[in-house]
């Protein structure tokens, strides 16, 4: 039996997260899915901790069921913020992949600027001066990076 898999996505907003994941047809586990479902708004980031508690709790039982794969969209900018998922993989005994979306600033500003949920631009200069791109030396399994610009379709 194969080991089950986290496909962790880190990208700026706008960077073609949700848009690749749906394209590849993952089963994904969204934290803008999870804030509309406590607060009824993806862009309401006053429980973001109780957000991504859920997001991890959510993880965990899909590994605990050996699902074979899990697809977890958020923007995981730092290291920090995806440590959480290294240590689960390492409990659940599975594999962890890291998909970086490599994407210019100014892109992912011209894709927000059209999107039904604008991410203030500050807000987007903010998280790209926090970028940390993932590295294998964190401990992921296999890093993929993303460096599509499709113009067309949902953005992430």
């Amino acid at each position: 039996m194969q080991r089950p898999r986290i496909v962790l996505l880190v990208g700026l907003p706008g960077s073609g997260k949700s848009t690749w994941a749906a394209r590849q047809n993952l089963p994904v586990l969204s934290s803008d899915e999870i804030r509309r479902l406590l607060l009824d708004d993806p862009a309401d980031q006053r429980a973001n901790r109780r957000v991504f508690q859920i997001l991890r709790f959510l993880l965990k039982q899909r590994l605990a069921l050996r699902r074979a794969l899990s697809c977890v969209d958020a923007t995981h900018l730092t290291r920090a913020e995806r440590r959480p998922y290294l240590a689960l993989a390492e409990i659940y005994d599975c594999e962890v992949e890291a998909v970086f979306f490599d994407v210019p600033l100014e892109v992912c500003k011209d894709r927000n600027r059209s999107r039904s949920r604008v991410v203030p631009e500050d807000v987007l200069d903010r998280m790209a001066a926090r970028l940390e791109p993932p590295t294998l030396e964190e401990g992921f399994t296999r890093l993929q990076v993303v460096r599509e610009f499709p113009v067309s379709g949902k953005h992430s």
